[in-house]
């Protein structure tokens, strides 16, 4: 999942004193490793999802999308080296995760891929970013520089609402999309959680307990239905 704030994302909060996780954990690596991934696997969904564009524009604006997926990446990639990490090596052990994912959200239509690029990037963005406010600062940093606005979000609001204003039809399908797109990614952040267990740890330091990553997952349904609204999906 390629991760890109939006307009609608709530404001970092302040880590409470004394609970900032250090920046030599374990799970550091493996949360730079999976946002590599994520940002490489929307590299190529958005090179591959511009062909349903029935304008050059579009496949422009995907382009530039995609283009700034890698130069998060490279971030990435940088962050790992400085710390003696293989990004390869410690990508793998995501691969399934997500390309399961989008394997299982592969847009059909010009319109659903415009949707995932807004909201189901943004559902992992509201997840990382939570995570990142917690974080050593050093850390925190590099986190929220992979999640800066890219700037293209203007463009896929613009095409979307002009839709469904005009179609309750296109409406009714899309919002039924952007539910399928929020279960799946909960699903699939549980499951990686499950399976990394330094990174789960990484977790729940930075939340404080299970209770406080269930009330994160409550503010990231929130923060999807926040940026539905802001397509004109509500």
């Amino acid at each position: 999942m390629g991760a890109e704030a939006s307009p609608s994302a709530t404001p970092h909060r302040p880590s409470p004193a004394g609970h900032t996780v250090p920046a030599d954990h374990p799970g550091v690596a493996e949360l730079y490793a999976v946002l590599a991934y994520g940002e490489i696997s929307a590299f190529y969904r958005l090179s591959e999802d511009a062909r349903f564009s029935p304008s050059v524009r579009g496949r422009v604006a995907f382009a530039q999308m995609a283009a700034a997926e890698m130069g998060h990446y490279e971030i990435l990639h940088t962050a790992l080296e400085e710390r003696g990490v293989d990004i390869y090596a410690a990508m793998e052990p995501y691969r399934r995760a997500l390309d399961d994912y989008h394997a299982s959200t592969t847009p059909s239509t010009w319109l659903e891929s415009l949707v995932k690029a807004y909201v189901g990037d943004g559902i992992a963005a509201d997840f990382y970013r939570e995570i990142a406010t917690l974080l050593h600062p050093e850390v925190g940093a590099v986190v929220r520089d992979v999640l800066a606005e890219t700037g293209h979000s203007e463009f896929v609001v613009s095409e979307v609402r002009a839709v469904v204003e005009r179609s309750a039809t296109q409406k009714d399908r899309l919002m039924l999309w952007g539910r399928r797109l929020l279960g799946e990614a909960i699903t699939q952040a549980q499951y990686v959680l499950a399976q990394r267990e330094e990174l789960a740890e990484l977790v729940i330091l930075a939340s404080g307990d299970l209770s406080n990553i269930a009330a994160l997952i409550d503010r990231m349904q929130v923060e999807h239905a926040e940026r539905m609204a802001v397509l004109g999906l509500h």
